[in-house]
């Protein structure tokens, strides 16, 4: 099993004037820490506009520091917002292959469409019909990385004329392509895409285990019609993350960013925003009062409804001591989960806390899961190898153009007759 690091740049209010420096910078040096301590993946989303819940707006630019100052550690957005209203595809093509370059072939493209009104409204964008879009985007995106040139598209939100889109990326066909997934209905659109899976649900093991036999089913059938050039048969999971070798310092450090962002994801959805004036910290702090006082609350956190004492009042699995966050690992592997993904990022968690926990990992719970997983790794590729290639053959791939076929753009200032 792989490990991974996700960034959505939280910070939480009261802010100073250098909060956002801060955070950054600190997020950057916990990604090369992550680095040399054999941490696979560093992760970032792109959201725009949620205050305190997310300020990073332009991954692309936070994925590349992280790329120039480390070595191996693999560099992925996770997501990009691939709907044109966002980004126009050509753009997105450019900047996936730019990362690529930077990061000498490290880049993974994971591809998202966003929730919220703030964002969905804030670029005019139909919520009915987002999932189309930025599945229509991400099969063009995948053919401007490959195609010299790209034949050009015309759709109902976007259009581009015949261009060679450029750079390309050093990963052929291009990078690994993955998808935000919430749902089983979202695994099954992933596997029908041939996209590797970023669920961003906190799931106990025992529902992996069902989200990854409904996913490699589905690789391993008819369905799998691959949305890019290639299959990434991958499932990767998010975790709560704070290790120390006592359980309840563990608790103290990590517990509230947890909680906090589990929060934040249900009142970003469910509550009114007032733009410039988010109180998203504030409220979860009186929400937290209420539970310690055992008043009977709606819980967004859960996605509406009463609260879950069995749950809002014990600590989260991936807060502990390294004896149990080894455990929680190990049931994630026998779920068929090839990667967890650490929340460590989090409300107000400490930058020294979430090295100190880094440290722990790679000290004591890493190489249980590192020994023999090239053998492993090898093992599933074998496996899953003729059901790959049989997805690839359905795939309608367009052909290179011929010369002939090609475009030939007008001069932009034409020469004058002699």
């Amino acid at each position: 099993m792989r490990f991974g690091m996700l960034y959505e740049l939280q910070l939480p209010k009261p802010w100073d004037e250098g909060s956002e420096q801060r955070l950054i910078d600190n997020a950057i040096e916990q990604c090369v820490l992550g680095d040399k301590l054999g941490i696979d993946y560093a992760w970032s989303v792109e959201h725009h506009f949620l205050e305190e819940y997310s300020h990073c707006s332009a991954s692309e630019v936070f994925l590349s520091a992280i790329a120039a100052k480390t070595e191996r550690i693999k560099i992925g957005f996770g997501i990009r917002q691939v709907i044109s209203n966002y980004n126009h595809p050509a753009r997105t093509a450019e900047a996936v292959a730019m990362l690529d370059l930077i990061s000498h072939g490290r880049a993974q493209f994971g591809i998202g469409e966003g929730a919220t009104r703030l964002e969905l409204g804030g670029f005019g964008i139909e919520a009915r019909r987002k999932r189309a879009m930025s599945l229509e985007s991400a099969g063009e995106i995948s053919d401007m990385m490959v195609m010299e040139p790209y034949p050009g598209y015309e759709c109902e939100d976007w259009s581009l004329p015949m261009r060679n889109v450029l750079p390309k990326p050093v990963q052929k066909p291009h990078p690994p392509m993955w998808m935000a997934c919430t749902n089983r209905d979202t695994i099954k659109e992933a596997a029908r895409n041939g996209l590797g899976v970023l669920a961003f649900s906190f799931l106990d093991p025992e529902e992996a285990k069902n989200w990854s036999k409904i996913y490699y089913d589905i690789i391993k059938s008819e369905e799998c019609v691959p949305l890019g050039h290639t299959v990434n048969a991958n499932i990767a999971m998010v975790s709560a993350f704070s290790l120390h070798e006592d359980h309840d310092e563990a608790a103290r450090r990590g517990e509230d960013g947890f909680r906090f962002f589990e929060y934040a994801v249900g009142a970003l959805v469910t509550d009114d925003v007032v733009p410039g004036r988010s109180q998203l910290w504030e409220k979860f702090q009186a929400r937290k009062a209420e539970k310690a006082a055992g008043k009977d609350i709606e819980d967004t956190a859960y996605g509406g409804g009463k609260a879950k004492p069995e749950r809002s009042m014990t600590r989260s699995p991936g807060i502990g001591t390294p004896a149990e966050f080894r455990a929680h690992m190990q049931s994630f592997a026998d779920a068929g989960v090839d990667q967890v993904i650490f929340l460590q990022q989090g409300g107000k968690n400490q930058h020294e806390h979430i090295c100190e926990s880094l440290e722990t990992f790679n000290r004591e719970v890493l190489d249980v899961f590192a020994t023999g997983r090239e053998e492993r790794e090898a093992r599933k590729a074998e496996e899953l190898a003729p059901y790959i290639e049989a997805a690839l053959a359905r795939r309608k791939t367009r052909p290179p153009l011929e010369d002939h076929e090609i475009d030939v753009v007008p001069a932009s200032r034409p020469k004058k007759a002699s």
